[in-house]
Parts: C-alpha cells; structure tokens; sequence
C-alpha cells in the first residue's frame, strides 16, 4: 500500500494551535515569537511586533521589564497567578503567567506561557448564564401560552360585544379592550422572540452595521456623533441578516438612550481568534463593539441586564437585550458587556465560519 507524503509540521502551526498565548523573547527582550492566542490577547499583529522591544510591542508589560531582565540575567524563571496587566485605554488583563528561561544557539531567551484567567472565569459565566436564560424562556414559553388563551377570548368577547351593543358609548369600551388585548399579545410576542431558525447566508458584516448605524443616525438628535472604527481585514460572516440587524439595532438604541441629547456612540469591528463560547472553540471571530458616553449601568445590574423583563429605564420594556442575546446565541455567538461612568461597552461576538 502506497502512503501519502505528510505534509511538514512547524513549530509556528503547533504554537498558533494553542490556546495558551505564547510569547518568546531574545536575550534584548525583542519578541522572537508570538502565536495567534496572544496576537488576539493583546490586539497586536505578528507583522509588527517580531523583532521589536517587548515592552514596546506590548506595553503591558513596561511594569516588568526589569524583572523579565533578571529572568534572563539569572537563568531562573518565575510564575506568576492572576497577574494583572493593563494598558492605558483598554482593560486589564487577568492572567496565569509561567516564564521559563531556554537557550537557543548558546544565546538566553525567555518562554512566556499566559492562561487568561478571565477567559476561564467567562466560559463558566457563559454556561451559567446559558442555563439562566434557557430556564427563563421555557418559563416565558409556558406563561406566554397560559396569557395568549384567556387574551384570545377576551378580544373574541369585546368583538361579540361591539356587534351586540353598536351605539357609540360601547364601541369606545370595546375597543379600549381590544387596543389593550392587542398591545398585551405583541408583548408577549416580543417575549418569545422569533419563531424560526436562522436562514444564514454569507454577508459583509460592515455592511450589515452601516444599515444599522443609518436607521439610528436618522433618529439621533444632531449633537450625538456616531463613530467608526471597523477592522477592513475582517472577512465575511455567515448569519440571518435580518436577525443580526434586530440583534445590533436593540444594543445600539439603548447606547442612544443612555448618551441621551448630546454624546459619542462608537462602532468598532475587530478579529479575535482561539475564544471559547458555550463550549466550543472558535479559531477566528468578529467582535463588534458598541461603546457609549453614557452614565453607565449600575454594579448591581451589570450580570441581571440580559434577563427579560429587567431594564435600568423608566419607559424601557427590559425586552431588547435578552432578545439580541438570544439572536445572537443561537449564531453561536455571545454578548458581554463592561461599564464604568462615561463608558459602557456591549461586545457582540460571532464565529466566522468558512464555507
């Protein structure tokens, strides 16, 4: 039996298969190697940081130049759990770091391993919150049947009592309990969120957030600037355009209300790679960001948010949210969100698949 030739194995293709981040340093503390789990950890690309001072490719780590020099300088590695490393204008980082000294063609180098601690911390908050929300909507399934039966025979009684009684003192009763009986069964609707599966086809995901940002720019008052920050590199995604358009619009609108009469709503577009969601592991993935100058949402809100019925305004519904979470889950995606005073992020996540 005649084998195949096995196509070469390098050292690259194991350390971009990893999903540990994995970054090398010479004995100048210039990066020698980074593999896609870091690249995506830290938004840097492999082009532009190879060869240059690690402190200045990745300027999380200027706090510990010194002692990554020692490490070198002594030969002795070190580990270090839930180390923080944070830069100015993102968030920190949380993360498991092992640094083993090597020697390669008799000149040191340093072997940096990083397990981020919160993306273990995520993947069971996603399964927990998976869970909450899979409960929560078998309970809305049952109460929304329980609603629609006795709604349906109220509406039929007021329509009877309209044809029985067609002087015009009871048709504006009747019809009072007929607007009402409507307004209770499209609240219900919109509890249950849409009936079918995603019809998926491929789709330039900018295109999709442009026809959203114009339908929101149309209903922004003029002082509320709506920025762009997309990643052109990004490729085409396979989703329900129509879903992902309802999924995006719900979160942008609420970015809207909370920057009120004047502020900065940004859309930002970027590819992370090697992320867990529920359970599964995706090489690549877009993450669209929507970040608002608003007051931010409060502490004790921040993991309740997505929970129907749940809402931090006085005319909202709680309703849009938990139906942008459920479009998107079931794209195999995942909304997070992170806020503080004068910043709220909502992160949409969603796989790229090939086809």
């Amino acid at each position: 039996m005649k084998l195949g030739v096995r196509s070469r194995v390098t050292a690259d293709d194991v350390y971009d298969g990893l999903t540990t981040s994995v970054v090398s340093v010479d004995e100048g503390l210039r990066v020698s190697t980074i593999n896609s789990a870091a690249e995506g950890l830290f938004e840097v690309s492999r082009r532009l940081v190879l060869g240059a001072p690690v402190v200045e490719a990745i300027p999380h780590f200027v706090p510990h130049e010194r002692r990554l020099q020692a490490a070198i300088d002594s030969g002795t590695g070190f580990i270090e759990r839930e180390l923080k490393l944070s830069r100015n204008g993102t968030a920190t980082l949380t993360v498991d770091l092992t640094v083993t000294p090597f020697i390669v063609g008799k000149k040191p180098g340093l072997l940096m391993e990083m397990q981020t601690v919160d993306r273990h911390q995520r993947i069971s908050r996603d399964g927990t919150l998976q869970l909450q929300f899979d409960a929560s909507r078998e309970l809305i399934r049952g109460l929304a049947h329980e609603i629609k039966n006795p709604l349906g025979g109220i509406r039929g009684a007021a329509q009877l009592m309209e044809h029985e009684f067609p002087d015009s003192q009871h048709r504006e009763y009747t019809r009072v309990i007929i607007r009402e009986v409507d307004r209770l069964q499209n609240l219900v609707n919109r509890m249950l969120g849409p009936n079918r599966a995603p019809q998926k086809s491929l789709m330039n995901i900018h295109e999709l957030l442009e026809h959203v940002r114009r339908l929101v720019q149309a209903e922004a008052p003029p002082e509320v600037a709506l920025l762009r920050d997309y990643d052109p590199s990004i490729p085409e995604v396979v989703v329900d355009r129509e879903q992902i358009i309802q999924a995006v619009l719900n979160v942008l609108r609420n970015a809207l209300n909370a920057v009120g009469n004047d502020g900065t709503i940004t859309l930002r577009t970027r590819a992370r790679r090697q992320l867990t969601i529920g359970g599964a592991r995706h090489k690549l993935m877009v993450q669209i960001d929507i970040e608002d100058s608003g007051c931010g949402v409060p502490p004790d809100m921040i993991e309740k948010i997505f929970y129907p019925m749940v809402t931090t305004r006085a005319t909202g519904t709680g309703l849009g949210l938990p139906l942008s979470q459920y479009l998107i889950h079931s794209h195999g995606g995942l909304i997070e969100c992170r806020s503080r005073p004068g910043c709220t992020v909502f992160s949409i996540y969603l796989p790229i698949e090939s086809t």
